[in-house]
């Protein structure tokens, strides 16, 4: 299948550039500086708060009461980490989805051999699994802290596992469509990340304008991708699901979208 083989190719090119190896090494070294620096002392104090009683009045006072639920205190980091980390991540790396073949002119070659929206979401689900991919090292590195730490606790921190990499998709997934929108738009990866910017910009402001003029109207609060990410820190384990919905609506809504100018763009 046509979309199975460029997403993988996708995925290949990370692996296979200088930009790319060079991308994998930069990322590894800023996430062992993370590791060393922000999520074990962070899982120290907050092992601390958690052993002298303090966690249970605290966390609810900053609508964080879910991480005290996690198995171990260095996966109650990683998961508030993540979920603020991670999306930025997205977004740089999955800025030049089709932006530079268009502006190079290869775009054209291509779909002499596949058609337009296989171009288009071959190239988002390649960058779904290399985010995927992503998630999985960083989780793994996590597990391998909690086992040098706390060997107690990993049996339940794997079991956690699923939960987190999970959620950690529905989050990233709405953030890879809006790049893929407007890699559609842009003709480098850089302009593609200022256009997300301004997009991210202008909706914001036309949200928080609609939200005073309609304050009653709920759906307002999540309008904006990653919206939800503040209400996952209150939850734990499967609960966290009950947010779904919103990033769904989100990627479909952004890829839907990114199609249709695909399809009329000119190459």
């Amino acid at each position: 299948m046509k979309l199975i083989v460029i997403a993988q190719d996708e995925v290949l090119r990370l692996f296979s550039t200088k930009r790319g190896l060079l991308s994998i090494v930069g990322f590894c070294l800023i996430w062992l500086a993370v590791l060393i620096y922000g999520v074990m002392p962070a899982a120290q104090f907050f092992g601390g708060l958690a052993e002298s009683g303090l966690a249970e009045l605290l966390l609810p006072e900053f609508g964080s009461s879910g991480l005290q639920h996690w198995p171990a205190s260095e996966l109650s980091v990683y998961w508030v980490a993540s979920l603020y980390l991670l999306p930025f991540l997205a977004i740089m790396t999955a800025a030049d989805q089709t932006a530079s073949d268009r502006a190079r002119g290869t775009l054209r070659y291509l779909v002499l051999r596949c058609g337009r929206l296989e171009i288009f979401f071959g190239r988002y689900i390649g960058q779904l699994l290399i985010l995927f991919m992503v998630v999985l090292v960083t989780l793994f590195s996590v597990l391998v802290i909690v086992a040098m730490n706390s060997a107690e606790n990993l049996s339940a921190a794997i079991a956690s596992s699923p939960v987190i990499i999970v959620n950690l998709m529905l989050v990233l997934a709405p953030y890879i469509a809006l790049m893929a929108l407007v890699s559609v738009l842009a003709s480098t990866a850089r302009q593609a990340t200022l256009y997300a910017m301004v997009i991210w910009l202008v909706v914001s402001f036309l949200v928080s304008y609609l939200k005073s003029v309609f304050p009653d109207v709920s759906l307002l609060n999540w309008a904006l991708p990653g919206s939800q990410i503040s209400e996952l820190r209150s939850l734990s384990d499967w609960q966290t699901l009950s947010l779904a919905p919103i990033p769904i609506v989100h990627t479909v809504v952004l890829l839907v979208v990114g199609a249709a100018i695909m399809r009329q763009r000119d190459l």
